[in-house]
């Protein structure tokens, strides 16, 4: 296989074609990388619409935004209730907008999913988009998606994926519903020359989402909101690296959520848990993070309206023109993009 390749879009400079191993020659002492350690659950589930009978798959796409059911109210863990996306019989092999619909679905309908059992206990204003309560207790729920569940994966890779396959070099707490993809362009050697160079390393917790149902007006609604935690060790190191005038370097569009809207108040970055509920678009002024490293995007969809916060649509017209020619791969495992800032940021105290 061919290395990896890096565009490098930096609107003072122009567009770069570089091997992603050169990553850590674009950067600088002083930086900050922060990256997505979330691992990625086998969050596709196979099995039956109990009341019709008829085969469905089932994607776990995100947690509820509103109190869950509580049939299992000693559940700490948040794993027994989820939003997600249904499908009639098939699997990745068919393009997901091929994908037959799913059974007419109903709140109190069960599901058969393996050894889970689950019951619908919502619709969430689409026929595909549903809320579910996985009955039985946390470890019980726990095993069963860990023995049946499988990597949510599109037609572009025809062999089925392991779960070691969609988990980053750096993967830790299974929160995701597909893999911060963006991370894999690191790996622990890489990690370990940005601090000999005197460039930072931290990390967050992003529950990243699906990026696509196969439905048009469904995929309109992505990003699903998406849960977060931020150490307080990165806080500082955020602090630390804006008082002293360096860039945050966000590793995926995951991060950038969660930075932006933990920083939503009042441009800092504050250590806890939180909701990442906005859209991140063109009319988005960014408060926390400078530059992005990211995977290959399609227009039309959330991931690339994210960068035109970062640059106008004549640079990304730009940058869509040169890796078409230059024949980048998009999707989870392609090759990345670097978008620079147009202009450094304001040097701000710490908090």
């Amino acid at each position: 296989m061919n290395p990896a390749k890096l565009l490098i879009v930096d609107p003072r400079d122009g567009l770069r074609h570089v091997p992603r191993a050169m990553l850590i020659d674009i950067l600088r002492a002083g930086d900050l990388i922060v990256a997505n350690d979330a691992a990625t659950l086998p969050a596709s589930l196979h099995g039956t619409h109990v009341p019709s009978g008829a085969s469905i798959e089932v994607r776990l796409a995100g947690r509820p935004t509103t109190p869950p059911r509580s049939a299992n109210a000693k559940d700490s863990t948040g794993v027994a209730d989820f939003c997600a996306v249904v499908f009639g019989a098939g699997d990745f092999h068919t393009r997901t907008e091929d994908r037959p619909q799913p059974p007419a679905l109903s709140p109190g309908d069960a599901l058969a999913l393996g050894p889970l059992s689950a019951v619908v206990t919502a619709l969430l204003g689409h026929t595909r988009l549903i809320s579910l309560h996985f009955e039985g207790a946390p470890d019980e729920i726990w095993s069963g998606i860990a023995r049946h569940g499988h990597p949510v994966q599109y037609s572009h890779v025809p062999r089925p994926l392991a779960l070691w396959d969609v988990w980053t070099p750096i993967a830790s707490p299974p929160v995701a519903f597909e893999p911060p993809s963006a991370g894999f362009a690191l790996d622990w050697q890489m990690i370990a020359a940005f601090n000999s160079r005197g460039i930072g390393f931290a990390t967050i917790t992003h529950a990243a989402g699906i990026s696509s149902t196969g439905d048009i007006e469904l995929d309109r609604r992505l990003p699903f909101d998406e849960p977060y935690e931020i150490p307080l060790s990165t806080e500082r190191a955020i602090a630390r690296t804006r008082a002293a005038g360096g860039r945050i370097i966000a590793i995926g569009t995951t991060v950038v959520r969660a930075l932006e809207h933990a920083g939503m108040a009042d441009g800092y970055v504050h250590a806890g848990r939180g909701l990442a509920t906005q859209r991140i678009g063109r009319e988005t002024r960014l408060r926390v993070v400078d530059a992005l490293l990211t995977g290959v995007h399609e227009r039309d969809t959330s991931h690339y309206e994210l960068l035109r916060a970062f640059a106008d649509d004549q640079t990304l017209s730009a940058a869509d023109e040169a890796l078409a020619l230059h024949d980048y791969r998009p999707h989870e495992f392609g090759d990345s993009v670097l978008v620079l800032p147009a202009a450094p940021r304001l040097t701000l105290g710490a908090p």
